[in-house]
């Protein structure tokens, strides 16, 4: 059964697009099958990958018009699309029984097709990041090295808190990125060492280095081992991956 991922930070800009894709791309790189959902009502992760629109989208799935339906990227990698209806499904589905699970119940038919499903949150912690909370194994939170991006961590273990007691028992936060990354910059180093002492191991030992291929590579409609491979960005995001499947091969023995 696949392993559910959703990447959370309700500040936007980030890089938590820009993770959840090249997370994927990096675990397809390893041979991984992974399923990107976009849960964002701005469809930036789709826009990024270029898929066009087709009918089947997740804001259909949700409305229960339709199952989920994934559309193929690339080898081992396929999304669900998002489109800009989403953004009404919170009001839609306000006095919907049961709204807080429709994603987990969207999830068990296809969850055997894959290794791992990330979601794409919004960067916001309404009813559509609670179903991605609900219905995931593991949060991971990408963060940008500056100080203000630190502003409203307490939020997030907060809310996963009250999740993990009223929601979905086994909900983990599954370690944290650090993104947009500068090494010579004091600042970047002072709040990594910050974020480090405020989640101890949960911090991954890759960190997402600030390059500009990774900026480059959605305007080309790509993933950045499509768009450059020999790129820092795609280094990066391939050592994140493979920590990650490190982390989560362990959690499977250990469970």
């Amino acid at each position: 059964m696949g392993l559910v991922i959703s990447l959370l930070n309700h500040k936007g800009g980030v890089g938590k697009t820009t993770s959840a894709i090249n997370i994927g791309a990096g675990l397809a790189e390893l041979d991984k099958k992974v399923l990107l959902i976009d849960l964002d009502p701005q469809a930036n992760l789709t826009l990024s990958l270029g898929v066009p629109r087709h009918p089947n989208t997740i804001y259909e799935a949700i409305r229960g018009e339709a199952p989920l339906v994934p559309y193929q990227v690339k080898e081992n990698l396929d999304v669900v699309i998002s489109t800009l209806d989403l953004s009404g499904a919170e009001m839609e589905l306000i006095n919907e029984a049961g709204r807080e699970f429709i994603l987990r119940e969207l999830f068990e038919p296809v969850r055997d097709n894959y290794h791992y499903i990330i979601i794409d949150c919004p960067p916001s912690l309404g009813l559509l990041t609670l179903n991605a909370l609900t219905s995931s194994d593991l949060v991971y939170i990408p963060l940008q090295a500056e100080f203000l991006a630190m502003q409203g961590l307490a939020k997030i273990k907060q809310i996963i808190s009250k999740v993990r007691l009223r929601l979905n028992k086994k909900l983990e936060i599954g370690g944290v990125i650090a993104t947009m990354y500068d090494q010579r910059k004091v600042l970047n180093r002072d709040v990594v060492e910050t974020i480090q002492k405020y989640f101890g191991e949960l911090v991954f030992e890759t960190k997402i280095r600030d390059t500009v291929a990774l900026a480059e590579a959605p305007a080309q409609r790509k993933d950045i081992f499509a768009y450059n491979r020999n790129s820092s960005g795609a280094h990066d995001y391939l050592e994140l991956s493979k920590e990650i499947l490190a982390r989560t091969e362990k959690l499977s023995i250990e469970a």
